[in-house]
């Protein structure tokens, strides 16, 4: 009963704290890392035991396929160069170069030095996604930032072990052996989501239940994470393959009421975990402090210099990789704009706290690595997700709604005329009933006028009629609501009838964009 205590606990506070961010317009991962070390500060509160199977096997899998579904294949096609530049070659400099700063300033064995840069040498999907979710960037630059984040974690993985092996045994580096498990743990990570991806994908095309479509989507993630951990392949990686494959057949896979409730029930699973395991990570570094509470005194002077040294080595190589991209594309002057975004980007969080969770309790300085590891993810979660939007906005990469909301009234116009055109080659066959044509025509062409309208309010930048539908269409709604309530409350009408009509209100209003 104590521990449901604090799940529940853990997530009333997740919940209160990501309402409150959305509401200031903060970023919520930022602010529950803080109410999480707030909260873990206070004396009466109990240790919460975060285990590496907690963080690993239960709260990953659904965050990284939600991340991965969220990325076209389409535009991962176009940026694979950069990412597996950065996915392994920014790795292994990240490694090496936070070891060598860490066996500097800290009282650490370079052996452990180097287990700390393999903790801390990859970017995070889960604050990666989190944090990006509020920027406007554009499809290329977002992709980029979140493809890196989710394809680096097999480089990191074997690294971790290789260093983990290292300090146990205190032996030579095999790196041909490393590099045999580097094609194991990715390769076979990768066939294993492709084949998950497949099985799931015949299911779902065989299955129009929505709630079975909704059950199958939520342990798909698990059981790519499970099979491919016991053929010693990369779980993460797996994931995030049937993730990718998966996400851009989902329009083909499943019907619009099935998606319309995995969009619903996915979105408050996500919100649940991140806002909890980000609380975690904050509640976290309390408890360690205290344990070695005596031992040494200049950890946070050691916690900077480890963060300098790993968001230096990001800077330089993310700068050096876009001069030689911009100079592919014959441009003589680089800008500092996109680096500076991909740069401030690499944020850390759950992948490095699962891997100093998991760390052998034989190793030496243990405590040490794990506290700088948490409160290098706390400053860096706080510091960068603070920060990366004012960033954005003074880079000038970011999207302006205007563009968005053009391109959105542009794609709304052509689908209209298509089935506009559809509609007069089928009303001319006279296989139809004509009331049945003249009504879906008068529909069509009121959307058709809609999109146009929202066009050129784009063009003039002034109040187009289109703005005055929606927001006089929202205020019927809401009449149209009280009504509905009203007939229900008078006994007029049945729960399944006010649902129904009440779920079709919802869906118009949400179209218009009141939520």
């Amino acid at each position: 009963m104590h521990a449901v205590a604090i799940v529940l606990f853990l997530v009333v506070l997740a919940t209160a704290v990501a309402t409150g961010a959305r509401r200031v317009g903060l970023p919520a991962p930022s602010l529950l890392v803080i109410a999480g070390m707030v909260v873990g500060f206070l004396p009466f509160v109990p240790r919460i035991t975060v285990t590496p199977d907690l963080i690993g096997v239960i709260v990953l899998p659904p965050l990284l396929y939600a991340s991965a579904e969220e990325m076209p294949l389409r535009d991962l096609r176009k940026v694979w160069r950069p990412v597996t530049v950065l996915a392994v070659g920014l790795v292994l400099a990240s490694a090496a170069v936070v070891g060598a700063v860490a066996s500097w300033v800290a009282p650490l064995p370079a052996s452990m030095a180097f287990v700390l840069g393999a903790i801390l040498a990859s970017t995070d999907p889960v604050a990666v996604t989190a944090l990006g979710r509020r920027l406007a960037l554009p499809p290329r630059i977002g992709t980029m930032i979140q493809a890196e984040s989710l394809f680096n974690d097999a480089t990191s993985l074997v690294l971790y072990k290789v260093a983990v092996s290292v300090a146990i045994a205190g032996g030579a580096v095999s790196w041909e052996a490393a590099g045999g498990e580097f094609v194991m743990l990715a390769g076979g990570g990768a066939v294993v989501g492709a084949v998950v991806a497949l099985v799931v994908g015949q299911l779902r095309k065989h299955t129009e239940d929505a709630v079975l479509e909704t059950v199958l989507a939520l342990v798909t993630p698990y059981a790519a994470y499970v099979v491919a951990e016991s053929v010693h392949g990369s779980g993460v990686t797996a994931v995030v393959v049937a993730g990718v494959l998966l996400g851009g057949r989902n329009h083909r896979l499943t019907t619009a009421g099935s998606r319309l409730q995995l969009h619903a029930v996915y979105g408050t699973v996500v919100f649940l975990l991140e806002s909890v395991v980000f609380a975690l990570i904050g509640l976290e570094l309390p408890y360690l402090l205290r344990a070695m509470e005596g031992e040494d005194r200049w950890w946070p002077l050691q916690v900077l210099a480890v963060v300098a040294a790993m968001l230096l080595c990001r800077t330089l190589w993310v700068g050096a990789l876009s001069v030689a991209m911009q100079r592919r594309r014959g441009r003589t002057r680089p800008s500092w704009r996109v680096p500076a975004v991909l740069s401030w980007a690499g944020t850390r969080g759950v992948m490095p706290l699962a891997a100093a969770l998991s760390l052998p309790l034989a190793l030496p300085m243990r405590s040490m690595v794990m506290v700088i590891v948490a409160a290098t993810l706390v400053v860096t979660l706080v510091a960068q997700g603070l920060t990366l939007a004012p960033l954005v906005r003074r880079s000038g990469i970011a999207l302006e709604p205007a563009d968005t909301q053009r391109e959105e009234a542009r794609a709304r116009e052509r689908v209209a005329r298509a089935a506009l055109e559809r509609l007069e080659e089928l009303g001319g066959l006279e296989a139809l009933p004509e009331v049945a044509v003249d009504r879906m025509r008068r529909s069509l062409a009121g959307r058709l006028e809609a999109a146009r309208e929202r066009l050129e309010e784009g063009a003039d930048g002034g109040d187009a009629p289109g703005v005055a539908y929606a927001e006089l269409r929202r205020e019927l709604i809401g009449v149209e609501t009280a009504e509905l309530r009203r007939l229900f409350e008078a006994h007029e009408i049945g729960d399944g009838t006010r649902r129904r009509i009440q779920r079709s209100l919802d869906l118009e209003a949400e179209r218009l964009g009141g939520g």
